[in-house]
Order: C-alpha cells, then sequence, then structure tokens
C-alpha cells in the first residue's frame, strides 16, 4: 500500500510540474501576442488554457481520492494538500495569461500599450516569463533560493504595476478611454500572476520547512 501511495504522489508531483511548463508558456507567448500584435499567438494561448484547467481537475480529483482512500497524516497530509493550493494558483496564473492574450486579441491589428508604456510592459513580462521560469525550477528542485528570488520577481512587477498607476493619474496622460482600460487591466494581470506566483513559492517552502512564514525571503 505503501509503494501505491508514494507512485500516487509522485504522479501529483509531475502533474505540478506539467502545469507549472504550460503557465510559463502560456505567460511567453501572451507577451509575444501583445509586443507583436500576433493573432495567431494571442488566439493560440486562449484555445491553450483548457489544457491547463484539465490539469487542474484532474489534479485535484487524485488529491480528493488520496485524502478519501489513504487518510494520510503529518508529512504525507501537508504534500497532498500543498499539492491542491498548488494546482489552484497554477490554474489561476494560466488564466491571467490568457486574460493578457484576451486584450491583445481585442487590440488587433494596433497594439494594446500605448507607446510610451512599451518599455514598462516589456519589463513586466520580462519578470512574469522569469518568475514562471523559476516556479517551474523550484517544484523540481525545491531550491529555497529560487522562491526567494521569485518574491524578489514580484516585488518589481509590483513597483512596475505602480509606474502604471503613476502614468495613468499624472496631469500628461492623453490616452483614450479603451487605451486607459487595457492599461489598467494589464497591469493588474501580471501584478497578480506575480503574487500567485509568491503563493506557489510560499507553500513549496512550506514543504520544505514545516514553516508557513510571512515571506520565504530569510530562509
Amino acid at each position: 500500500m505503501r509503494q501505491i501511495f508514494e507512485a500516487e504522489l509522485k504522479a501529483l508531483g509531475e502533474g505540478l510540474e506539467n502545469m507549472s511548463t504550460l503557465v510559463q508558456r502560456a505567460i511567453t507567448q501572451a507577451g509575444v501576442s501583445l509586443t507583436s500584435t500576433d493573432l495567431a499567438v494571442a488566439e493560440a494561448v486562449i484555445a491553450d488554457d483548457m489544457a491547463i484547467d484539465a490539469l487542474e481537475n484532474e489534479l485535484d480529483e487524485r488529491c480528493v481520492r488520496l485524502l478519501a482512500q489513504q487518510q494520510p497524516v503529518a508529512t504525507d497530509l501537508r504534500v497532498v494538500v500543498t499539492a491542491l493550493r498548488i494546482s489552484a494558483s497554477l490554474e489561476r496564473m494560466g488564466d491571467l495569461a490568457r486574460h493578457i492574450a484576451q486584450v491583445a486579441r481585442g487590440r488587433y491589428p494596433r497594439h494594446a500599450v500605448p507607446q510610451h508604456l512599451t518599455e514598462t510592459f516589456a519589463e513586466m513580462d520580462a519578470a512574469a516569463v522569469r518568475l514562471a521560469h523559476r516556479i517551474s525550477e523550484l517544484l523540481v528542485t525545491r531550491d529555497l533560493a529560487l522562491a526567494a528570488a521569485i518574491e524578489a520577481d514580484d516585488d518589481l512587477l509590483d513597483s512596475l504595476h505602480e509606474d502604471t498607476f503613476t502614468a495613468l493619474l499624472g496631469g500628461s496622460w492623453a490616452g483614450t478611454a479603451q487605451e486607459t482600460i487595457d492599461v489598467t487591466l494589464l497591469g493588474r494581470y501580471y501584478e497578480r500572476f506575480g503574487d500567485h506566483g509568491v503563493s506557489v513559492a510560499r507553500r513549496i517552502a512550506y514543504l520544505v520547512t514545516g514553516e508557513a512564514a510571512e515571506s520565504v525571503v530569510a530562509h
């Protein structure tokens, strides 16, 4: 029975790694659709989100079966519950990448981001893609240095998000109503992407240390 349970836990981990890989691809391609106004790329991101959703459902069902049939305790219980929460965060990150692609598709063939904010959103995109790569690596290695780096990426996303508000609320903003909405939404999507990444990092840190910390930077 123990061997079966351990095989199920391994399958859970592999499922999360697969989800993370899909999310990494989604946010990368969403950024491409935003900067290149590539309609095909945007539509692919939107369609591919269904695969992330399906994986979350599969993992959640597997977790529920383990809880019901194996009744895990201590560390094993922590692993299963953490997997449930990580899958939810990864699914939401996929949704946010889809939302970015939807904004890009909605403005096709024009750019959704005004020219003077192109650099800001390029930095947000780079930070989000980097964060996604680090999550994929963290799920495999459980290296807490990566968890701390994810927190740093999120701090940068928060700062850049504030920069978009500064631009919107400054007296020099001359964007249209649609541009105002798009910049507001895109900034929020990237900022929330980082928040969910931090949630994943802290869940992994909890598995490694057994401590539910406010931040993983100190570990």
